[in-house]
């Protein structure tokens, strides 16, 4: 992952997105739209989440060391884990401003200026999900990933907020606080998803890979007999994984550290993310797995041949 790339894209997101929530808050205020202040608070905090991801991907970035001798790649994670605890805090606040709106019976004041700010800043949203998107998978970047989706979903609530002002110039002021609601909803399902996310990654859940182009690999890869209990776990752009190749008997250590070699190699080459592989050589035997491979037999996991 070129880290230095997803810096910088983060500090432009940063600002165009502090823009966006001036305003669209500015102008809401001065209207007195409670929907569309909570969808500033939502850009707001998309500010917020490009400087969680600065701070997590700058320490990302950093070399192992004897603390962490897997490198500091799940600091990014970490940094997706705080975003979704704040979109959810989001969340709680404007379903508390939405609830309100029912008994204040306040009218927002739909101009001109109102509407054209929010089909400015929908554009400028839709700018900065596409370049997210696209640098995130040319860099395979959780965060700027996650962060597009983000930003995306500000598309929609936007959207939703100009669906409310024509509710309103109908004679259906409780649209507003209604839609409100419904922003609420939308950001903590958003905050809960890349929360799950996060959490399966900082869990070593499976991580993401192609075992039809591993099976295609191992068959290919002279010395291998077979293998077995293939393990994975990271995230897009860093993988790790641990897997039992079968080797003929009758070889040296040598022959056989040489194979294991060959494997972890084309692994790592053929394999986009895959950053480190281990490899534990086992002797054939007529078919017959080792013993200590036979108790483990009925946890052999995610795949095997």
């Amino acid at each position: 992952m070129n880290y230095s790339r997803v810096r910088k894209t983060l500090i432009l997101t940063f600002f165009l997105n502090l823009c966006v929530s001036i305003a669209k808050g500015i102008v809401g205020a001065l209207a007195g739209s409670v929907s569309m202040v909570a969808d500033a608070v939502h850009s707001l905090f998309d500010s917020v989440s490009n400087i969680v991801g600065l701070i997590s991907i700058y320490v990302a970035d950093a070399p192992p060391d004897s603390q962490h001798q897997y490198g500091h790649g799940k600091f990014e994670t970490i940094g997706t884990l705080v975003v979704g605890i704040l979109l959810l805090i989001t969340a709680t606040f404007v379903g508390y401003e939405g609830f309100g709106r029912f008994f204040s019976g306040d009218v927002p004041d739909i101009t001109p200026l109102t509407v054209a700010v929010m089909v400015g800043t929908i554009c400028v949203n839709i700018t900065i999900t596409l370049y997210e998107r696209r640098v995130g998978r040319e860099e395979e970047s959780s965060f700027l990933l996650a962060d597009s989706q983000h930003t995306a979903s500000d598309i929609f609530v936007s959207l939703s907020v100009l669906a409310g002002f024509v509710f309103v110039s109908l004679g259906y002021p409780v649209a507003d606080a209604i839609i409100a609601l419904g922003i609420a909803v939308l950001i903590g399902k958003m905050g809960v998803e890349i929360l799950y996310n996060a959490v399966e990654v900082l869990a070593d859940a499976s991580a993401p890979v192609d075992y039809d182009k591993i099976d295609a690999i191992m068959n290919t890869t002279e010395g291998v007999r077979s293998y077995h209990d293939f393990r994975c776990r990271g995230k897009p752009g860093e993988i790790f994984c641990d897997l039992h190749v079968v080797v003929d008997p009758e070889i040296t250590v040598r022959e056989g550290h040489i194979i294991g070699n060959r494997v972890r190699d084309r692994l790592k080459t053929e394999l986009d993310g895959m950053v480190d592989v281990v490899v534990h050589i086992d002797p054939y035997n007529n078919g017959v797995r080792p013993p200590d491979v036979e108790k483990d037999s009925d946890k052999d996991a995610l795949h095997s041949k």
